[in-house]
């Protein structure tokens, strides 16, 4: 049991520096590629941003890699059913 949560422990700090390290390069350039609308926002913004990149930093390195510089567009079941583009 104690060998389980050692191992929980050292999982969980290496998502940690995972997610510190690409927070960083998320937020100094990243984030650019993402969302055209934070090209050229300033470093308040991009201190925000950093512990919520570094949280979920799985989902976010995943848009970066097909980034097209805008947000997806929004789909709930509202647009669905009325057959509405966004």
């Amino acid at each position: 049991m104690v060998a389980a949560m050692e191992l929980l422990v050292v999982l969980l700090a290496a998502y940690a520096a995972a997610g510190l390290l690409f927070g960083i390069a998320f937020a100094a350039s990243g984030v650019e590629r993402v969302d055209s609308l934070a090209r050229g926002s300033g470093a308040g913004f991009r201190l925000m941003i950093l512990p919520g990149a570094a949280a979920l930093w799985p989902l976010l390195a995943k848009r970066w890699i097909g980034a097209t510089g805008e947000p997806p567009a929004e789909r709930n079941p509202h647009r669905d059913r009325a057959g509405a583009e966004p």
